[in-house]
C-alpha cells in the first residue's frame, strides 16, 4: 500500500480455524459456554448483593471477580459469534482499539483480583484470629480500588502506544479478536517501544501476581498440614487444588503467549491457547470459587425461600 493508505478503516478477523461443516456445532458450543459464563457470574453477583450474610471482604472480592469474568468474556465472545455468521468478519479500527483496551482492562483486573483473593484466603487460614482486624472493610475496598486503578493505567498505556502505530500492510488479523500481539505484527512502523513495554509491564501485571499467588497457596498448604485434625485436609486440598488449576491455566497461557512466545507456535496453537483464558477460565471460575461453596448454596436457599413466602401468604 502507498503512503496515503497508512490509515486502515477496518481489520478482518480470520476467527477460528474451523471447517465449514463444523461451523454450526462450534457456534452452538461457544454460545452455550458464553451463556453459562454470563448466567453463572450474574447469579453470584445477585446472590452476594441480596444476601446480607455474604457482605464480607471475601465475597466482595468474588463479586468483583464475577463482574470481571462476565465482562472479560463479553469483550470477545459476542464478536466471535457474530463473525461466525458473517460473510465478512470485519471490525473497524476504532472498535478494534476499543476491544483491545477492554480486553486488557478486564484481563488485568482478573489478574489483580486473583492475587487479592489469594491474600484474603492466606490471612483467613494462616491468621484466623486476626482476620477481621487485618482484612477490614477499609482495606478490602482499598485493594479493589487499587486493582481498578492499576488496570486502567496499564490498559490505557498499551492502547495509546498501539494508536501511534501505522498499519500499511495486510489488514487481516489471524485471530478471533484484536489481540495486541497480532496487531503488532501488522504494523509497519517501529514497534520496539511496544514490545519493551509488554515485557516490563507483563512482568509487573502477570508474573509477579502469579508468584504471589503461588507463595500464598504454599503458605496455606503448609498451615493446613500443621493442623492436628486430618479430617478437613482432603477437602481443603481439593478446594485449593481446583483453584490453583484454574489460576495456572489462566497465567500459564497468558505467560506462554505474551511473555515467552515461541517461534514454533502456530496460529492455530495460539488461538487455542487464547480460547483457554478468554472463554474457558471465565466459565469455570464461578464453579470453582463460588457455586461449590456452602455459603453460596445456603444464600441461594435463603433467597429462594424469601421469594416463596409472599406466594404462601396469599
Amino acid at each position: 500500500m502507498g503512503r496515503n493508505q497508512t490509515f486502515l478503516s477496518e481489520f478482518l478477523l480470520l476467527g477460528l480455524p474451523i471447517q465449514p461443516e463444523h461451523q454450526h456445532a462450534f457456534y452452538a458450543l461457544f454460545l452455550a459456554m458464553y451463556l453459562t459464563t454470563v448466567l453463572g457470574n450474574l447469579l453470584i453477583i445477585v446472590l452476594i448483593q441480596l444476601d446480607s450474610h455474604l457482605h464480607t471482604p471475601m465475597y466482595s472480592f468474588l463479586s468483583n471477580l464475577s463482574f470481571s469474568d462476565l465482562c472479560f468474556s463479553s469483550v470477545t465472545v459476542p464478536k466471535l459469534l457474530q463473525n461466525m455468521k458473517s460473510p465478512v468478519p470485519s471490525i473497524s479500527y476504532i472498535s478494534c482499539l476499543t476491544q483491545m483496551y477492554f480486553f486488557l482492562f478486564f484481563g488485568d483486573l482478573e489478574s489483580f483480583l486473583l492475587v487479592v483473593m489469594a491474600y484474603d484466603r492466606y490471612v483467613a487460614i494462616c491468621s484466623p484470629l486476626h482476620y477481621t482486624s487485618i482484612m477490614s472493610s477499609k482495606l478490602s475496598v482499598g485493594l479493589v480500588a487499587l486493582s481498578w486503578m492499576l488496570t486502567t493505567f496499564h490498559a490505557l498505556l498499551h492502547t495509546l502506544l498501539m494508536a501511534r502505530l501505522s498499519f500499511c500492510r495486510d489488514n487481516v488479523i489471524p485471530h478471533f479478536f484484536c489481540d495486541f500481539s497480532a496487531l503488532l505484527k501488522l504494523a509497519c512502523s517501529d514497534t520496539s517501544i511496544n514490545e519493551l513495554v509488554i515485557l516490563i509491564m507483563g512482568g509487573l501485571v502477570i508474573v509477579i501476581p502469579f508468584l504471589l499467588i503461588i507463595v500464598s497457596y504454599a503458605q496455606i498448604f503448609s498451615s493446613i498440614l500443621k493442623v492436628p485434625s486430618a479430617r478437613g485436609i482432603p477437602k481443603a486440598f481439593s478446594t485449593c487444588g481446583s483453584q490453583l488449576s484454574v489460576v495456572s491455566m489462566f497465567y500459564g497461557t497468558v505467560i506462554g503467549l505474551y511473555l515467552c512466545p515461541s517461534a514454533k507456535n502456530s496460529t492455530v496453537k495460539e488461538t487455542v491457547m487464547a480460547m483457554m483464558y478468554t472463554v474457558v477460565t471465565p466459565m469455570l471460575n464461578p464453579f470453582i470459587y463460588s457455586l461449590r461453596n456452602r455459603d453460596m448454596k445456603d444464600a441461594l436457599g435463603r433467597v429462594l425461600h424469601k421469594k416463596k413466602i409472599p406466594f404462601c401468604l396469599r
